[in-house]
C-alpha cells in the first residue's frame, strides 16, 4: 500500500520530469540500514543516463523538501528501475506485453496469488499471462505487485 505522502510527491514531481521527457515509473519511501530512503525510479525512451539521474535529483530536492512531507530526515535516490522493472500503471502493463513477468495477486485466482509467465496480451483490464502454455486470465485491478523478469539463462 502507498502511503498518502509518496502519492503526493508522485503528483508534485511527475509534470517535472514529463518537462523533462522522463517517465516517472515508481517512489518509494522506506527504511533500509538505520536510515530513511525516498527512492524515485525513472526512465526514458532509450534508457535513462545517470546524468539524468542527477539532474532529476537537482530538480526535484528542493521541490520536494519545500512540501516537507516526511518527518524524518531522509536520503533522495533518481535511479533506473532496472531490469525487473516495476509493473504498476495500466500503460507499464502495454509496453511489457511479449516479456516475462511475475505478478503477486490480491485474492487468490485459480486457488494461486503468484504467477510467472509471459504476458500474452492486455485488454479491457485483463491481463492474458501464459504459464507453463496455459492461458490465465488475471483483473488488473487485483494485482497487488508486478515486475518484469529477466532471465540470464534466454
Amino acid at each position: 500500500m502507498t502511503s498518502p505522502a509518496v502519492k503526493e510527491v508522485s503528483l508534485l514531481i511527475e509534470p517535472i520530469l514529463d518537462e523533462m521527457d522522463i517517465e516517472l515509473v515508481d517512489v518509494e519511501y522506506l527504511s533500509e540500514g538505520g536510515r530513511w530512503v525516498l527512492r524515485i525510479y525513472a526512465d526514458r525512451e532509450g534508457g535513462i543516463t545517470l546524468d539524468d539521474c542527477a539532474r532529476v535529483s537537482r530538480e526535484i530536492g528542493d521541490v520536494i523538501d519545500v512540501k516537507d512531507f516526511f518527518r524524518q530526515p531522509y536520503v533522495l535516490e533518481v535511479s533506473s528501475p532496472g531490469l525487473n522493472r516495476p509493473l504498476k500503471r495500466e500503460k507499464d502493463f502495454v509496453r511489457a506485453v511479449g516479456k516475462n513477468i511475475k505478478i503477486k495477486m490480491v485474492t487468490p485466482i485459480e486457488g494461486r496469488k503468484n504467477f510467472k509467465g509471459n504476458l500474452q496480451s492486455f485488454q479491457d483490464g485483463v491481463l492474458c499471462l501464459n504459464v507453463m502454455d496455459n492461458l490465465v486470465f488475471l483483473p488488473y485491478r487485483d494485482v497487488e505487485k508486478a515486475n518484469v523478469v529477466y532471465d540470464f539463462g534466454e
